[in-house]
């Protein structure tokens, strides 16, 4: 078993090597084509205008190229901020609930249900759930809360 995880792990080290590497002999033959056409279209606009007005030409390129970059730079950290806090919504909510399906909570129940009696562990029962659903259900009022808190204050107001 252990030889097959092993085996496994040689084989998507030896893949992700491999696509890594034709990769960057990719980007390398596409930044090659890129400094041709800057060349090309330096020349071209050179011959026609002059020096200046071909070099302003092709930093007037470049400022466009970097400027599409930061864009889409920008809109990737605005998602991975969204999911860093939808994730920890998520784990917040799961933390809520977490203390009730402890191992040691639970021995500990059993136990005071065997030494109180089941005839005096059923009402405590009843009334630890009416508490629980009481719990859960302002649990789920204050997320809903959140999010009206998060919506658009032009929305809020039409309502």
């Amino acid at each position: 078993m252990l030889k097959s995880i092993i085996d496994d792990l040689k084989n998507s080290t030896g893949n992700s090597l491999r696509m890594t590497s034709l990769m960057a002999l990719a980007g390398f033959a596409g930044f090659v084509a890129l400094c041709f056409l800057c060349v090309a279209a330096f020349i071209a606009v050179m011959q026609r205008y002059g020096v200046i007005e071909a070099c302003l030409t092709i930093a007037g390129i470049f400022l466009v190229i970097a400027a599409i970059f930061a864009q889409v730079y920008a809109t990737k950290q605005k998602q991975a901020r969204e999911r860093a806090a939808a994730a920890a919504r998520a784990a917040a909510r799961g933390a809520a609930n977490a203390p009730l399906i402890d191992p040691m909570l639970v021995a500990t129940g059993i136990q005071i249900a065997r030494t109180l009696g089941l005839k005096k562990v059923i009402p405590l029962l009843a009334l630890a759930g009416v508490a629980l659903g009481y719990m859960a259900n302002r649990s789920s009022a204050a997320a809903d809360d959140d999010t009206n808190e998060t919506c658009d204050p032009d929305e809020v107001a039409d309502d």
